[in-house]
């Protein structure tokens, strides 16, 4: 089998990948004021589009906005304070960059894996390891 025929092959059986900024969006977050707690409403959605444990993701969130935090029965994250959408926003940004998209390639194709001891983000679409900051 000549070269041509190889490649022809390879692309044949290759998935179709689209561009991951076209098919990759987070939601946007929808909280509400509860007395002195802010509630992100649409928490549990959040974590299955990032593909991410709920518990890490309020780690990251409990730390960037320096509040205490639980999930509650239905999925929602009640944070103590009061928040507006943007500064959570921000923080959900932030955390999408430290432990969602690839370094190398942008994708949100990733994993957390330990290696070695340590937390690393392992892209499936290009195979890059990058370090994630500790939570």
């Amino acid at each position: 089998m000549g070269y041509e025929e190889q490649l022809d092959r390879a692309l044949e059986e290759s998935p179709d990948v689209a561009d991951g900024s076209d098919r990759f969006q987070v939601p946007d977050p929808q909280i509400r004021s509860e007395g002195n707690a802010t509630v992100y409403e649409n928490f549990d959605e959040t974590c299955d589009r990032l593909a991410r444990d709920p518990s890490h993701l309020m780690k990251s969130l409990q730390t960037e906005l320096g509040t205490s935090a639980e999930i509650d029965s239905k999925g929602r994250l009640r944070l103590t304070g009061s928040f507006n959408d943007r500064r959570l926003q921000v923080a959900l940004d932030e955390y999408v960059d430290d432990y969602v998209r690839c370094t190398e390639c942008e994708s949100p194709d990733t994993r957390l894996v330990t290696e070695q001891g340590t937390t690393v983000l392992k892209c499936d679409a290009c195979g890059a390891l990058s370090a994630v900051p500790d939570l």
